[in-house]
């Protein structure tokens, strides 16, 4: 029977700093709207901020999860026994495989307000993807986690 709680789960939110920036988008349309008096003045300022936080969640829902026997980041559902080595990316190493050492093939769930990620190789041969690139708070555990669920258990 396998356990109902996943080893490994993330959310990648988005910063405290863009919930300050939907409220200050909010005030923009409230003062956009000010000439038109003060009902459309509280509609830009309720609606504005209203849809900016929606964008702010949207982006940040992505779900980095570590299920059974699979690797779901975001929308791809990858079984680990496709998947190769892990390698714990520092933020200087990170930066430079999301620039210069990237490639376009790769499967990027990219999140540049994370300086830490995990880079997974592909090792399933009808797959063209070379490698997966994962931004997370705790790529040690998602290494481990990984790992753990490549491992049978006993």
């Amino acid at each position: 029977m396998q356990p109902s709680a996943a080893p490994y789960e993330e959310r990648l939110t988005a910063p405290r700093s863009w919930w300050l920036i939907s409220v200050l988008v909010g005030v923009s349309f409230a003062l956009i709207l000010l000439p038109f008096g003060t009902l459309p003045l509280l509609g830009g300022l309720v609606g504005g901020t209203a849809v900016a936080a929606v964008m702010a969640s949207a982006y940040g829902s992505p779900r980095i999860r570590v299920v059974g026997d699979a690797l779901i980041a975001g929308e791809a559902r990858i079984p680990v026994s496709a998947l190769g080595a892990a390698e714990v990316l520092d933020p200087e190493e990170a930066r430079a495989w999301r620039t210069y050492k990237a490639d376009v093939r790769a499967f990027l769930l990219l999140r540049a307000y994370i300086p830490t990620a995990l880079r997974v190789e592909v090792t399933d041969p009808e797959d063209p993807t070379p490698y997966l690139y994962l931004s997370t708070r705790e790529p040690e555990r998602l290494a481990a986690a990984i790992a753990g669920a490549k491992t049978p258990a006993a």
